[in-house]
């Protein structure tokens, strides 16, 4: 079994997203954009394990077709999530009109790599069993958004992470934006709720706080990393994801926390100002980096 250097583990949903301007349906999720992003940078040592309806593997056909290698677990649904910007598009409603089946241990037995990147989208979507399996391999990356969003009927709830206190002791990486780290850690001065997110036993904490920019908190120092100015916002969806491509990818190769977070905030700028995930190549990213020197 090959051993990769990235691995990202997430459903690919059926997505509607409905804008002022358009309604869009399309494929979405961490994995989606994340198999995508990736396959524009460096896709040869990435894996992307997804679970899907076998009605969109059309997806998945479109992602190897980027030489991207898929490990597919099947699943009698995919996950189906309406999402409405206003005209802000750090506002979002959702609702989840069908649900795939969670990931196992049994179905990732045999997975090798030296990252794995958790694109949760639902709080079951990953049991602590999971999350400890994988620790045990790997390094851990993890999103929060998913832990945090519980379906009743078709309306998606904000919740805390049940099993957060003893999750977060496996887990070098974890990405939330402002509002997901409030609820995490019932502070909302982002330099301390990563403090206690680091108290709880994260290693590398990055809040991402949309126009902002981000933050990321490592070995006790704070980075603050810029938001670099998109020529036009399009679509914001996917941001978060395309970000922690760019950072993950970067540390892979040995990057510092601050140019790894450069890095993915220019990505995010270059996937803001188009529909769908980022595409663009390195060279691209690049050019932003050195025109804000």
């Amino acid at each position: 079994m090959k051993k990769y250097d990235i691995c990202c583990i997430g459903h690919i949903t059926l997505d509607k997203i409905v804008t002022p301007k358009h309604t869009v349906y399309m494929p979405g999720g961490t994995s989606f954009y994340f198999a995508h992003g990736i396959s524009s940078l460096d896709p040869s040592n990435f894996l992307l394990v997804t679970s899907l309806a076998e009605s969109e593997m059309k997806a998945v056909d479109d992602i190897r077709a980027k030489g991207v290698d898929v490990k597919v677990l099947p699943s009698a649904k995919s996950v189906y999530f309406e999402n409405t910007y206003g005209e802000n598009q750090n506002n979002r409603t959702q609702r989840v009109l069908a649900k795939a089946d969670p990931f196992t241990v049994e179905g990732l037995k045999d997975v090798e790599a030296k990252i794995f990147h958790l694109g949760s989208l639902l709080a079951d979507d990953f049991s602590l069993d999971v999350v400890k399996h994988l620790a045990g391999k790997g390094l851990l990356s993890v999103d929060a958004q998913g832990y945090l969003r519980e379906v009743r009927g078709e309306k998606v709830y904000a919740v805390d992470w049940n099993d957060k206190l003893e999750a977060l002791k496996y887990i070098t990486v974890l990405k939330a934006n402002e509002h997901e780290s409030e609820k995490l850690t019932g502070e909302s001065d982002p330099y301390k709720s990563a403090r206690i997110l680091a108290d709880w036993g994260v290693k590398e904490v990055l809040l991402t706080l949309g126009s902002e920019g981000s933050l990321i908190y490592a070995d006790g120092k704070f980075h603050e990393i810029p938001a670099y100015i998109p020529a036009e916002v399009i679509d914001a969806t996917g941001c978060g994801d395309t970000y922690m491509t760019g950072f993950l990818y970067m540390r892979n190769k040995g990057a510092s926390f601050e140019e790894a977070g450069r890095f993915a905030a220019a990505m995010c700028t270059i996937k803001l100002g188009a529909s769908g995930p980022f595409s663009a190549g390195e060279p691209a990213v690049r050019a932003i980096l050195d025109g804000s020197k």
